[in-house]
């Protein structure tokens, strides 16, 4: 992936590095490392240490903790897209006897599979891998703390299991398939599961002293599907890339995509947050805008990678303390700065190279009941349904080739839209999941559901 620091303007990149500065120092963190993502190249890179003459540049591997798990996710995602596996499956067709097969695939990538969130005593962050060298180990007597599929739970022992079920179904260890499948296709080089020099060393800092103890940089063994990888900026810049568009080597933009959907149900908490959680992927709502992407924390080390798609940022900050600056609440404000101080440039407006006659006779005003809609041809050839207002249910369809369309997001999602046509060949409505939409407010030429008052509209009787 290119590099260019002079993409950006004197002004923003001061504006970052002023950023990153005063997380560093106020977080007293030994070092910080972040970088800025847009238009598929790292446009700006910096970083901040304690240590004079020796700051880390984009190849020093940190360890990133639970954004692991988003790489585990998009090989399960492989796997589903191979036909190997299904979503809905239980883990128990695939792994049986873990105790906790009832949980689908689907549940355990969005930790809604009842699981705990950690695996049994003692604390598996900070002990050897090789005291839990089974999945019983890791899962422990009882493995569920809720109700399977009802909540959402947060859970390093759901994608052991996750990293497990990629073991058996491929046919080999974990890291091996991830370097096979993922890594080596989007070129990342220095993301590995042990520490490869150059590397950051982990640290505690003290609370109420400016010293430091360093932090023990385990092997996780049967967690490491959980949180075991390193990995440096300039490679978790290419995995945001991937992770805002895709790669037909790796993942589909589809399939990215439903990693980024909300797939588990909302706390009140989460509500009152603007944070939901896909498949393997954070979602949060800050700053009127989007983001997704990953955190994460092992003793010794946090991480962040954010992505904003609708303003084709992203940012990755990495610090080697145990708590100090969140790195989450940097990433955001990276993206805010460079997304206010020079707005994305759209493309050129340019007219679609042909168009279907059938299909742009359907553009235009429509009403479902009384109230006004739009629909318009799209240039990727699908259609989208909004309201005049600003305010009710809006679609995105893409096209299936046979007149029909199929929604891609809100309510409705999956749901088909067909043109009914009179026997003449004439439009006579709109049918979108058995919604009528008509020209004209309750149309009386339509099959409009209960009919229309033969009197037609009326004023005060």
């Amino acid at each position: 992936m290119k590099t260019s620091q002079e993409e950006l303007l004197p002004a923003t990149r001061r504006a970052l590095l002023h950023r990153i500065a005063v997380a560093q120092a106020e977080g007293r963190a030994p070092s910080l490392a972040a970088a800025v993502v847009r238009g598929g190249q790292t446009v700006w890179y910096g970083s901040r240490t304690s240590v004079d003459g020796h700051a880390p540049d984009e190849n020093v591997q940190y360890r990133i903790g639970s954004i692991t798990k988003t790489f585990t996710a998009v090989l399960v995602l492989r796997l589903r897209d191979e036909g190997v596996l299904d979503l809905g499956d239980p883990l128990e067709k695939h792994l049986p006897g873990t105790g906790a097969g009832e949980a689908t695939i689907a549940e355990l990538l969005a930790h809604t599979g009842g699981l705990a969130a950690e695996s049994p005593a003692p604390w598996w962050e900070r002990t050897p891998g090789s005291l839990r060298p089974e999945l019983a180990d890791v899962l422990g007597e009882l493995p569920l703390r809720h109700p399977v599929g009802r909540r959402h739970h947060y859970s390093n022992p759901g994608y052991t299991l996750l990293g497990a079920l990629v073991e058996e179904l491929r046919g080999a260890p974990w890291e091996e398939v991830l370097r096979r499948e993922v890594l080596e296709p989007l070129g990342m080089r220095r993301t590995s599961g042990d520490p490869r020099a150059p590397h950051a060393g982990g640290w505690a800092v003290h609370p109420w002293a400016d010293v430091m103890l360093p932090e023990p940089a385990e092997d996780l063994g049967r967690m490491a599907p959980a949180g075991q990888l390193w990995s440096t900026t300039g490679d978790l810049a290419r995995f945001a890339v991937f992770l805002a568009q895709g790669d037909e080597r790796v993942l589909s933009a589809d399939s990215v995509r439903e990693m980024r959907t909300p797939a588990a149900p909302a706390e009140a908490a989460d509500v009152m947050s603007g944070s939901a959680y896909g498949l393997g992927m954070q979602l949060q709502y800050r700053d009127g805008r989007l983001l997704v992407g990953h955190s994460g924390s092992l003793p010794g080390f946090l991480a962040n990678l954010t992505v904003s798609v609708e303003d084709d940022l992203a940012a990755v900050v990495l610090v080697n303390c145990t708590s100090g600056p969140m790195p989450s609440a940097v990433a955001a404000d990276l993206v805010r700065i460079v997304a206010e101080a020079e707005p994305r440039i759209p493309e050129p407006w340019r007219p679609l190279p042909d168009v279907d006659e059938g299909v742009l006779e359907l553009a235009g005003q429509w009403y479902w009941g009384t109230q006004a809609f739009v629909l318009r041809l799209t240039v990727d050839g699908g259609v989208s349904l909004e309201p005049l207002s600003g305010v009710g249910r809006r679609a995105r369809l893409r096209a299936n080739g046979d007149g029909t369309w199929t929604g891609l997001d809100g309510y409705y999602a999956g749901e088909l839209l067909k043109a009914v046509r009179r026997p003449d060949g004439s439009v006579s409505h709109l049918d979108l999941g058995s919604f009528v939409f008509t020209r004209q407010p309750y149309d009386e030429g339509a099959p409009v559901p209960g009919g229309v008052d033969p009197e037609g509209w009326r004023g005060i009787p």
